[in-house]
C-alpha cells in the first residue's frame, strides 16, 4: 500500500475518532435534596416578611436568596398526612390501605395498593436514600423504596415516639439499634452530609435524599448551646388569640389553647397535642414559648448551612435540586391554637423554597399557592421520570422558571384526620358526625388566586371565605357579605371542580350547609 494511502488513512482514522471522542454524552440526571422540618412556621425564618424581627436563620435565608421563596405552601394538615401526600403524589382521599392501628402513633399500609414513588425513581437508576424521622407506617421501606436510610420509625416504636431531640431508637439500612446519643437535629445533619459526600451511594448515579428533620416538633427543646439565644425577643400576641371572634365557626372554643393570665398575658393551656405538650404542664408565656420554639430553628438552620456546604465542596451543587420545606405550619396563638390542623394558614402554610443555581433563578419571591402533589410532579418532571401511576398535582416547572407569573391552576388541600381513600367516604356516608380529629372538624379547602374558600365536612359547621390579601390573619369571614355572593358561588364550583378531578369519593357526601 502506498504511504499516501497510508496516512490518508490514518487521517481519515484520526478525525472520525475525534469526532466521536467530541460527542457529548447524555446528560446527567439531577439529584433532588428534600429538607423537610416538623411543625415549621415560616414565621420563624428571617426570609419571610411576616418573621419576628429577632428571628436571625442566615444559611436559610441564604439559600432563598439563591433560589425561589414561596409564599403560600399547603403539604398537610399533621405529620402524617403531610408524608403520603409526599410519597404517593395524592391526596389523603385518593391513598389507599393506608390507616392508623394500635397504639398512637401506630399506623400501616399495603405497599402494593399504596406504592411509593421512590421505588420508581430506583428502577431509573437514581439512589434513595431517607435520613431522620418517619411517620408513615411501620414498614419504611427499606429495600424497596430506599437503597439507604437512618431511620426514626415511630409508628413501629411507641414508647420512643416522643424522643424528637435525644435518645433516639433508630434503624439503620434496616438494622436496629439502641438509643442513640446526640441531638437529632446534628445527627441527622452529620449522616446526610456523609451521604452527599459520596457515603453509602454509588458516585455515578443521581441520587434523592429525603431528609427529615424533627424539629421544631413539641417538646420543642432547643440545642443546649442555643438555649437563651431569643431570651430578649419581644412577642405580640395575634390579634383573636382569645375570643370573642365573630364569624367563625364554633369548634375553636373547644380548640382554644391559650389561658388570659395577669394582665390579660395568654399563658400556656392544653393544646391537643398528642406528643410534646409540655406547656400544659410547665406554664409558659407566650412570649415565652415562642422564643423556644425559635431557638429550635437555630440548629435546623446550622444544618441547612451545612449541608449546602457539602454540596458545594463536592461539586453538586448546580446540579442538585434543592427543596427546603415543613410537614406543615404551626399556630402561635393565631385563632387561640398552639398546634397544627385547622384550614388556617397559621395551622396548615408551609415554608417553601427552591433552589437550584444556574437552572433556576434566583432572589425571587413565587406568590401562587401550591401543595405537596405538585412538588411529586416537579420531581418526576426534572428526573424525566414517567407517572407510574395517577397523581394528584401539576408541575411546577412552568413557575420555578418564570416564578412571577399568574398560575392559572386553584389548589385543593384538605384534613381527613386519620382516615385515607375509600375510608374517608365511608366515614362521611356513614357517620358524618365523627368526622373529627383533635376537636377540628374535618374540610377541604380552596385557594384560588387570593381567596381562599373552607367547607366542612362534619355537619352544622359554616362555610368560610377569605381574601389573603386584605386579611393575610384570616381575621374577616366573607361568607355573610351579600357583594360576595357571586364569589362564593365561584368557589364552591371550583372546589366541586376540584374533589372531581382528584376522584375524591366523598363529593357527593357534601354535609348540608346550616
Amino acid at each position: 500500500m502506498r504511504l499516501a494511502t497510508i496516512l490518508s488513512i490514518g487521517l481519515l482514522f484520526a478525525l472520525a475518532s475525534g469526532i466521536l471522542a467530541a460527542e457529548p454524552k447524555p446528560a446527567r440526571k439531577p439529584n433532588i435534596l428534600l429538607i423537610y422540618t416538623d411543625d415549621h412556621s415560616p414565621k420563624t425564618l428571617g426570609c419571610y416578611p411576616e418573621a419576628y424581627p429577632w428571628v436571625k436563620t442566615p444559611h436559610i435565608d441564604a439559600l432563598a436568596s439563591r433560589g425561589i421563596r414561596f409564599t403560600h405552601c399547603y403539604l398537610g394538615s399533621w405529620c402524617m398526612p403531610s408524608r403520603a401526600t409526599i410519597l404517593t403524589g395524592r391526596h389523603p382521599h385518593g391513598i389507599e390501605s393506608m390507616r392508623m392501628e394500635g397504639e398512637y402513633p401506630g399506623s400501616v399500609y399495603d405497599p402494593k395498593q399504596c406504592p411509593f414513588w421512590p421505588a420508581e425513581f430506583r428502577k431509573a437508576g437514581y439512589h434513595t436514600a431517607q435520613i431522620g424521622k418517619w411517620h408513615t407506617g411501620v414498614d419504611t421501606g427499606f429495600g424497596r423504596d430506599w437503597d439507604y436510610q437512618i431511620v426514626w420509625n415511630r409508628p413501629k416504636h411507641p414508647a420512643n415516639a416522643g424522643n424528637y431531640y435525644a435518645d433516639q431508637l433508630l434503624a439503620f439500612d434496616g438494622v436496629e439499634r439502641e438509643h442513640v446519643e446526640g441531638y437529632s437535629t446534628d445527627n441527622y445533619t452529620k449522616w446526610a452530609c456523609d451521604y452527599i459526600r459520596g457515603e453509602h451511594r454509588e458516585h455515578d448515579s443521581p441520587w434523592f435524599l429525603w431528609l427529615c428533620y424533627g424539629g421544631v416538633h413539641g417538646p420543642s427543646h432547643p440545642a443546649p448551646r442555643h438555649k437563651g439565644a431569643y431570651k430578649d425577643g419581644v412577642v405580640k400576641a395575634p390579634a383573636d388569640i382569645f375570643p370573642p371572634r365573630p364569624g367563625k365557626p364554633s369548634y375553636l372554643d373547644k380548640t382554644q389553647a391559650w389561658l388570659d393570665g395577669p394582665n390579660h398575658t395568654p399563658v400556656t393551656g392544653r393544646s391537643g397535642e398528642a406528643f410534646g405538650d409540655e406547656s400544659a404542664r410547665q406554664a409558659k408565656t407566650l412570649q415565652q414559648w415562642v422564643q423556644q420554639v425559635n431557638e429550635c430553628v437555630l440548629s435546623l438552620d446550622e444544618g441547612v448551612g451545612k449541608v449546602m456546604a457539602a454540596l458545594r465542596e463536592s461539586g453538586q451543587l448546580e446540579n442538585t435540586l434543592v427543596v427546603f420545606t415543613a410537614d406543615q405550619g404551626f399556630a402561635m396563638g393565631e385563632h387561640g391554637f398552639r398546634s397544627k390542623l385547622a384550614p388556617y394558614d397559621a395551622n396548615y402554610r408551609s415554608p417553601l423554597i427552591v433552589s437550584m443555581p444556574g437552572k433556576l433563578p434566583e432572589g425571587k419571591v413565587c406568590k401562587q399557592p401550591v401543595g405537596g402533589p405538585d412538588l411529586v410532579m416537579t420531581f418526576h418532571a426534572f428526573a424525566g421520570q414517567a407517572l407510574a401511576w395517577k397523581m394528584h398535582g401539576r408541575d411546577l416547572t412552568p413557575i420555578l422558571r418564570e416564578p412571577e407569573e399568574d398560575w392559572a391552576y386553584p389548589l385543593l388541600y384538605e384534613h381527613t384526620g386519620h382516615h385515607y381513600g375509600s375510608d374517608v367516604a365511608k366515614v362521611l356516608k356513614e357517620d358524618p358526625a365523627h368526622a373529627v380529629h383533635n376537636n377540628v372538624p374535618w374540610y377541604v379547602v380552596l385557594r384560588q388566586g387570593k381567596y381562599k374558600y373552607i367547607r366542612y365536612l362534619t355537619p352544622g359547621e359554616i362555610e368560610e371565605l377569605y381574601d389573603l390579601a386584605a386579611d393575610p390573619e384570616e381575621l374577616t369571614n366573607l361568607v355573610q357579605q351579600p357583594e360576595r355572593a357571586k364569589l362564593l358561588g365561584e368557589m364552591r364550583a371550583g372546589l366541586a371542580a376540584e374533589l372531581k378531578r382528584t376522584e375524591a369519593g366523598f363529593a357527593d357526601a357534601l354535609p348540608r350547609l346550616p
